[in-house]
């Protein structure tokens, strides 16, 4: 399977270095311009499905993308933006950002998912996919905080690791990544 990872398009609360989690929040124009040009950018690339999350942002972006062609797109919980509850909102100075991306901690937060159940999240998904669409290009359209666990799972772990950030570099807006999985 041809896996293509992408992330939406900007919002105000990037500009802003919020954290979204599952706070639904719209594309700016400069988001609609970037899913714009990621679709111009993947024109020639024959994508069977694209699979989204949820979230406006994400689904915006899928549509804009998927403009001119008969391309189904399919909404998939699991690859919702991590749920960072009582961080959201909040640009990462305001707390311990490497504290939530401790891949050793597993720390459980009042609410804020756990980096484990966000990566068991994101196994279940390309495991399902992998057998739904073997053979097939798939789109996947999502979130930085989905992008990130689903590369370091892609890619590898490196070994001794203990803080995601910066390792698992997330996407920028719309940037796209290849993957053969």
């Amino acid at each position: 399977m041809k896996l293509l990872l992408t992330r939406h398009g900007q919002t105000d609360w990037n500009i802003a270095l919020k954290i979204q989690g599952t706070t639904d929040i719209e594309l700016n124009e400069t988001g609609i311009k970037q899913a714009e040009e990621t679709r111009e950018k993947l024109k020639s690339e024959n994508i069977d499905v694209i699979i989204t999350s949820p979230l406006k942002r994400a689904r915006k972006t899928a549509e804009i993308i998927a403009e001119g062609r008969n391309i189904p797109i399919i909404i998939d919980e699991d690859i919702q933006e991590r749920r960072f509850g009582e961080f959201e909102g909040k640009t990462p100075k305001e707390f311990d950002f490497d504290e939530i991306w401790n891949y050793k901690l597993n720390k459980q937060y009042k609410e804020a998912e756990s980096t484990g159940d966000v990566f068991e999240r994101i196994q279940r998904f390309l495991e399902k996919i992998k057998q739904k669409y073997e053979n097939k290009t798939v789109l996947v359209v999502t979130h930085g905080g989905v992008a990130m666990p689903m590369r370091v799972i892609l890619e590898g772990v490196p070994e001794g690791i203990e803080v995601l950030r910066g390792i698992g570099k997330s996407l920028d807006n719309c940037e796209v990544e290849r993957y053969e999985i």
